[in-house]
């Protein structure tokens, strides 16, 4: 055998003294939620799960072998991963597992393993479940879609306002000069991928079972890490509850680089909104929040430590999203002393499944309302978007020209 699969060999019998052990192979080109649902089945087999990564050797391997151990090291079923050098049948007479998993596509096909694995005592087991993904295809699709050549990029716009795209780097080269104030609704959105198992016989239900969670942060948090990714300095001020969301929201904004200032509010929980995904498809929406305003003592600790920087701030972002962190008196004291002070501000008020009213915030020099938010701001449900883009211009928001 190959010098690492001895090395493997020794560091499994060690660890795994007693333990049934389960042992998994492939090229997990990219991982995806059928490995996943594979990993899993074959964890709760046994109690020690050991993956063979096939070298480059293998038919089918794209990826290079370390960019694919690092994936499978970082999955949590996963007891002992290695690059196996050597034909997973010749490995596996040597580690005698009590048992040996592959995909369920494999179960009507000649498996080479079968007769070292019932030799030795143990049992080959197929992978349960109708997730079939291919790595190759996957990997196919992605770069076909991420084809620079297939960008189409809207070259009237530039041509309209006289300027070229080049024009634009000295902008970008300035924003790491730029200090920005960031205040709004923290939220922690949450993709739940699964398995779709079907219709329970007992109610009109769909049963699904999920396989893997993506955590990511949004609201105006996003907005805050954008603005430090493109160079800014930014400081990020929003209101958290105190759970394992805000851990994971103020530990991501740190590793952002952001500094934020958390007020935490013990009469609500950090917002997370999770979505529970099956087949590219959103299944259902659970939201994690409440929208009441925050208290007058929580309000005044905020207003009192923004204008505390403001001497030390080029512009000010409002990212409201309507879930209480930006109170009416709480922005117009905000606006009301950087209008005295001439910094910059813009505000966003989403609309999408709460209610919101950008008009509320004056004096911006940019605003980037949706047409649905627009009309719901001025009232005004029959204009034409040319109309809808003119209004707020003069009646509400400081003229851009």
């Amino acid at each position: 055998m190959h010098p690492d699969s001895i090395q493997a060999l020794n560091s499994i019998q060690q660890n795994a003294h007693n333990k049934r052990v389960v042992f998994v192979s492939g090229n997990f080109n990219i991982i995806h939620p059928g490995h996943l649902r594979l990993f899993r089945f074959a964890r709760e087999s046994g109690d020690y799960l050991v993956v063979g990564l096939l070298d480059a050797k293998s038919e089918g391997a794209l990826m290079p072998e370390n960019l694919r151990l690092e994936g499978i090291q970082s999955i949590s079923w996963v007891d002992h991963c290695f690059i196996l050098h050597d034909a997973p049948e010749a490995f596996i007479e040597e580690l005698k597992p009590s048992f040996v998993v592959k995909g369920k596509e494999h179960e009507d096909r000649y498996n080479p393993e079968r007769a070292v694995v019932e030799k030795n005592g143990g049992k080959i087991l197929f992978g349960s479940g109708d997730v079939s993904f291919s790595s190759i295809d996957l990997m196919r699709r992605e770069w076909k879609d991420l084809n620079l050549s297939t960008i189409k990029k809207p070259l009237d716009f530039p041509a309209r306002h006289g300027f070229e795209a080049k024009d634009l780097l000295p902008i970008l080269d300035r924003m790491s000069k730029l200090k920005i104030c960031v205040i709004g609704d923290l939220i922690v959105d949450e993709y739940i991928t699964c398995d779709p198992l079907g219709m329970s016989q007992e109610d009109p239900t769909i049963v699904v079972m999920p396989v893997s969670w993506d955590k990511f942060i949004g609201g105006a948090g996003i907005v805050a890490a954008h603005a430090r990714g493109l160079g800014a300095q930014v400081s990020f001020f929003s209101i958290f509850g105190k759970d394992e969301t805000a851990d994971y929201a103020l530990e991501s904004m740190e590793r952002y680089g952001v500094v934020t200032n958390s007020y935490k509010d013990e009469s609500r929980p950090t917002s997370l909104k999770q979505r529970f995904r099956a087949g590219q498809k959103t299944l259902l929406r659970v939201s994690h929040l409440r929208q009441h305003s925050i208290t007058g003592e929580l309000k005044n600790q905020i207003s009192k430590d923004i204008k505390g920087i403001l001497d030390d701030i080029d512009l000010l972002v409002f990212a409201d999203f309507n879930y209480g962190c930006l109170p009416q008196s709480l922005v117009n004291d905000i606006v009301a002393e950087c209008s005295k002070r001439g910094i910059m501000m813009v505000a966003d008020s989403q609309s999408s499944s709460q209610m919101g009213d950008i008009s509320r915030f004056t004096d911006m020099t940019l605003v980037t309302p949706t047409e649905r938010e627009v009309r719901l701001a001025l009232q005004d449900f029959d204009s034409g978007l040319v109309v809808l883009a003119w209004i707020p211009t003069y009646s509400i928001w400081r003229p851009l020209f």
